[in-house]
């Protein structure tokens, strides 16, 4: 009697920079959003509706990466300030687990950037908490790549702002800079 071994296939496509694809987000990305934000911890959870908004009012300033499977692997949420336009405030950054140490949250930061519908934008803003390195080292990796300053300042106070609840929120100011077409 003859044996033969079965062999595991794995189906599941290499996941490199390289594999996946970064893209406005539509209005039927929601759900999903909303489910890699959950998974993302401890990034604050939106509701469904607020995820519905950010990829269909600001899927300008926003962007999603797509695996190769077609799951989405990360996400940015921002938005032009109504009092100055030159400015974008990235809200939030979510990449999944799956697919971190890939360079995922400059790359989607930078691909925002270069979008010609913001051509007038010199400056980032976003809030990070203290404690917060990975934002930190990405944010700083950025200023550097656009050879931009820093500055800082506490935004929301955690006293003041969230009774205490909540860590300090960090004004993360990158500006001005230029973007080569």
């Amino acid at each position: 009697m003859s044996t033969v071994a079965a062999r595991s296939i794995d189906k599941t496509p290499e996941l490199t920079p390289e594999s996946v694809t970064l893209r406005a987000p539509r209005s039927t990305d929601g759900m999903e959003v909303h489910d890699l934000i959950e998974r993302c911890k401890p990034l604050d959870e939106n509701s469904v509706y607020c995820n519905l908004l950010q990829a269909t009012h600001f899927r300008d300033t926003s962007v999603v990466v797509e695996g190769p499977d077609g799951d989405l692997l990360g996400f940015i949420s921002g938005y032009a300030l109504p009092d100055r336009p030159d400015t974008l405030f990235i809200w939030q950054v979510a990449v999944s687990s799956d697919a971190r140490g890939l360079g995922l949250g400059k790359r989607m930061l930078k691909h925002i950037l270069e979008r010609p519908a913001l051509s007038e934008v010199r400056y980032l803003h976003t809030t990070v908490t203290p404690d917060n390195e990975a934002s930190w080292g990405m944010f700083k990796s950025l200023a550097r790549d656009l050879d931009a300053p820093i500055g800082t300042t506490v935004m929301f106070e955690s006293d003041a702002h969230f009774q205490g609840a909540h860590d300090d929120e960090v004004l993360l100011q990158i500006g001005p800079f230029e973007i080569e077409d």
